[in-house]
């Protein structure tokens, strides 16, 4: 088992910054692709950026592509989400989660995660 704890969320004003941690314990995999994904109210969960096991490759969703930055600490078994030039449709439900196959490029596509944390509020005000 894995466990994920997100945190780092809360109320920031358009145009503000923030950045999510997601610190991982339990047991170590050989492969954990990490992944953030949001859910804002009455909508379904959304993808929105992954990381490989190794930090090498990020990969992201159109939508927040060249304002957020996704970012991994391996020494510290944690995963960071930076976020810049947050707009109020950017309001949701941060989770991280993590995908342990190995040799599945799933992770990439939003598919293929095992373990999920909790989540962090993330508010932007116009």
């Amino acid at each position: 088992q894995v466990q994920l704890v997100e945190s780092g969320g809360g109320l920031v004003q358009a145009g503000g910054s923030l950045r999510l941690s997601c610190a991982a314990s339990g047991r170590i995999y050989r492969c954990n692709n990490m992944g953030w994904f949001r859910q804002a109210p009455g909508k379904e969960r959304e993808f929105v950026a992954a990381i490989s096991s190794s930090g090498g490759s990020t990969y992201y969703a159109s939508s927040v592509k060249g304002r957020f930055t996704i970012s991994r600490d391996n020494a510290k078994n944690t995963v960071y989400f930076q976020m810049n030039s947050l707009q109020p449709e950017d309001t949701a439900v941060y989770y991280c989660a993590d995908a342990v196959i190995c040799g599945s490029s799933a992770y990439t596509r939003g598919q293929g995660y095992d373990y999920w944390g909790q989540g962090t509020q993330v508010t932007v005000s116009s």
